[in-house]
């Protein structure tokens, strides 16, 4: 485990001077590099690194060009109807499954018997069967799930022998397909998922804990009560499905890990640590810095995929960890930094937001004024978003912070220049 001591520092959302929080390289001792390449060591967790370059946008050889042609003529309408047909079969089998079966809160039915055990197996099955389609044609598993003696505190009851929780690094969408495959866990997701075609019956079925994460008035700690009270749950019924949670928030390339919140560690029921890692040659699996469409697109036009597994011994906090979520979260962290070989960054969701941005100016100046190429667009992110005001809809335009402002308006002044340069 490597620790990023030279990473900013997360934005806090107030008190303190913004201007004393400069983002800094994240790499200590990192040789003098052009601005162009800093922009991306200093938000390394989110920087690409495979032969597509950052939003995947890079310049590739003919040999490259070749092979991605001929995939997404011949590869990618077969792994698309493949893929779809394993979601309506999955659906399918949901279906007959909860026929006439009692419907509990927010419609979710209340599975029991050869109804549960139909939708679980069908569910593990179909999602390993989904990764093959995907080019994870083989996975390597390190299994170290069993625990020593002196790993168990002599005073943990029965009751919380089990796991109530899967804590996972976070990566790419491909995670919960691998999870599905290996335990059927629940996992959080969007209000708006349970009323998808096919995806709403299917994570009702998986017992999914819905949130209202796109409404302001949300209550956080509402969210944070349906997880604890479901990892609490599932630690003592052995009936109970697994939660799948992503501590980090976000995903990263695979190479970092990110703070974890607290939500995970709140029920003081023990946790299973999993590490995945996505090696690669060409295209990285990793979801950062691409818009989803296209990521899929080169996932599935790659032929092979690699994923790795670790499965380390279920963790059981201590006294002074129940008392302390923060520090059970972080003894956890520091534990897959270890395990995984994964660097410990202090950078948060708010740092991705603003390296995406920086990256969407610089596409953005680069298609409509190619002389703008040499502009630095990123000396705008000197302004963190913790020395900023919330401000909403400047010029009509819903951008949620100043630095967004500002890189939107230099956006208008790339195409003002554009139309006087082509005058």
């Amino acid at each position: 485990m490597a620790v990023d001591t030279a990473t900013t520092a997360p934005s806090q959302p107030e008190g303190g001077d913004g201007a004393g929080e400069a983002v800094r390289p994240l790499l200590s001792g990192a040789p003098a590099i052009e601005e162009d390449e800093d922009l991306h060591v200093r938000y390394a967790p989110y920087a690409r690194r495979d032969a597509y370059g950052p939003m995947g946008r890079g310049p590739l050889p003919a040999a490259q060009v070749a092979r991605l042609v001929f995939a997404a003529a011949v590869l990618l309408p077969l792994r698309l109807i493949a893929g779809m047909l394993l979601v309506v079969a999955y659906y399918l089998v949901c279906r007959v499954s909860t026929l006439f079966a009692d419907v509990g809160e927010e419609g979710r039915p209340r599975l029991h018997g050869w109804r549960r055990e139909a939708c679980l197996g069908a569910g593990r099955a179909l999602s390993r069967a989904m990764l093959f389609v995907f080019g994870f044609y083989w996975i390597p598993v390190c299994d170290r799930s069993v625990p020593n003696a002196e790993d168990v505190p002599e005073n943990q009851s029965e009751e919380l022998e089990r796991p109530g929780a899967i804590v996972s690094n976070h990566v790419s969408y491909v995670d919960i397909l691998y999870h599905m495959s290996a335990s059927s866990p629940s996992f959080v997701a969007k209000n708006s998922v349970s009323k998808l075609p096919l995806i709403g019956l299917i994570s009702k079925c998986l017992g999914c804990i819905f949130v209202q994460r796109e409404s302001k008035g949300s209550d956080s700690r509402g969210v944070s009560g349906d997880v604890t009270e479901r990892v609490q749950e599932v630690s003592q019924y052995k009936n109970s499905p697994m939660v799948l949670l992503f501590p980090e928030g976000t995903t990263t390339n695979g190479d970092y890990l990110l703070p974890f919140k607290t939500g995970a560690f709140l029920a003081k029921a023990p946790v299973q640590p999993v590490i995945l890692r996505y090696p690669y040659k060409r295209f990285s699996p990793a979801w950062d810095s691409m818009d989803g469409k296209r990521h899929v697109f080169l996932l599935l036009c790659q032929f092979a995929n690699y994923m790795e597994v670790v499965r380390l011994p279920v963790y059981y906090p201590s006294e002074q960890e129940k008392e302390d979520p923060r520090i059970y979260a972080n003894n956890v962290r520091k534990l897959l930094g270890t395990a995984g070989n994964l660097v410990l960054s202090n950078l948060g969701l708010a740092e991705k937001r603003v390296y995406h941005a920086a990256l969407n100016v610089h596409a953005v100046s680069l298609i409509v004024f190619p002389d703008f190429g040499s502009f630095k667009s990123h000396r705008l992110l000197h302004i963190t978003e913790s020395s900023t005001l919330k401000l909403n809809h400047l010029f009509g335009l819903p951008c949620r912070t100043i630095v967004s402002k500002l890189i939107w308006i230099h956006m208008m002044l790339v195409l003002l220049l554009a139309f006087v340069h082509c005058e």
